[in-house]
């Protein structure tokens, strides 16, 4: 099948000193909202996602996966349970196991039978259950997620692929368990996310205000004074990570499918992990990751995660491939995700558990 590619797209592959690049200009909108960088034209040309199943992942497998701090972990799984080689699926800050939607229709069909395919949401996401304030760190996300493993993938390798927090909490994994990683993982994928240095840029930075401020100090001395926090917080954050997710022309209705997820995550949530995130250094895990295959890729226009962030990491990683989408800010999974699907199937190519590639005429695409 063809790749359909997005008006405005371009890329930027780098590996082993080796550069291709290819850009198209972007289409011009009616009005161009500007914010902090990134620039989302409204309105769009075309709605090409008008039709789109957004609730694909619902039709799959679901199960749970208790932590060792009691919190329930909601997971959908596809594919065979006996499959060569499970991948597994973290999302990102404000984000569901959903933003995997396009990763899910496409990739599903291409690697059949090869791959089984799992996804969770993490704990105080979408239908995962509430934490503790104190358990919302990256390094118990990297605990969370080796318990995933443990519970859906006992046996049998593995590949992880993160994007921005979720990326976090596979190199949170990678730091505490390198003998699960030696053991069982072939390949990494690490999606608009950093290694450390989160601070003194992206969101961070965005989100440095007075009313974040007094509400994370509530949630953790006066929890009666958060509902009434909750609002003016929100009128805070939500237009923050709303106009980051995109860059250029998008789908209206691939809009509407990320706000909803912004939207739908619980205020208590976002403050939990922000303090998280400004404390994140996972740099013990770049050794545990040296000699795997790693994909790296981030959008030239992330205010969320530098993309001077992804360089970072593949200075560290040996055996990376660095993947610049020119045209893309944070959510570029889902704005650009016949690029992305290409690159994670590169990713297991490389990793030895799935062929070579078809040729350019049969790329993956919906």
């Amino acid at each position: 099948m063809r790749q359909r590619k997005p008006a405005g797209y371009g890329t930027t592959v780098l590996r082993g000193g080796l550069a291709t690049a290819g850009a198209v200009g972007a289409l011009a909108g009616v009005h161009a909202l500007r914010r902090m960088g990134a620039r989302v034209l409204w309105p769009a040309l075309r709605d090409e996602y008008r039709d789109e199943n957004f609730a694909l992942l619902e039709q799959d497998r679901a199960g749970a996966v208790l932590t060792e701090d009691g919190v329930r972990l909601a997971i959908r799984e596809c594919g065979p349970e006996d499959a060569p080689v499970t991948v597994i699926f973290v999302h990102g800050f404000c984000n569901t196991m959903d933003s995997f939607h396009f990763q899910r229709r496409d990739l599903e069909k291409h690697w059949g039978a090869r791959v089984r395919m799992v996804f969770f949401d993490l704990r105080g996401h979408g239908g995962s259950g509430t934490p503790a304030t104190e358990s919302c760190t990256v390094a118990q996300l990297g605990r969370d997620l080796a318990r995933v493993i443990e519970s859906r993938a006992p046996t049998g390798p593995v590949a992880l692929v993160g994007h921005s927090l979720g990326g976090m909490a596979v190199l949170a994994a990678a730091a505490q368990f390198p003998d699960l990683f030696a053991a069982r993982v072939l390949g990494v994928g690490l999606l608009s996310t950093a290694a450390a240095e989160v601070t003194s840029a992206g969101i961070l930075q965005l989100l440095r205000n007075p009313a974040v401020d007094g509400f994370r100090l509530a949630v953790h001395t006066a929890p009666a004074l958060v509902q009434a926090g909750r609002a003016t917080v929100r009128h805070v954050i939500a237009p923050i990570l709303h106009v980051s997710s995109y860059h250029g022309p998008v789908s209206p209705t691939l809009s509407r499918f990320t706000t909803m997820m912004i939207d739908r995550t619980p205020v208590e949530t976002i403050v939990k992990f922000l303090k998280a995130i400004e404390l994140h250094d996972e740099s013990d895990a770049l050794p545990t990751l040296a000699d795997l295959p790693v994909l790296v890729l981030g959008g030239a226009h992330d205010v969320v995660i530098p993309f001077r962030n992804s360089r970072a990491l593949v200075d560290a990683l040996p055996n990376s491939e660095l993947v610049r989408l020119d045209d893309a800010a944070h959510m570029a999974h889902l704005q650009y995700p016949d690029i992305v699907n290409a690159a994670l199937d590169r990713l297991l190519v490389r990793a030895g558990v799935i062929e070579q590639p078809a040729p350019e005429s049969e790329v993956l695409g919906g």
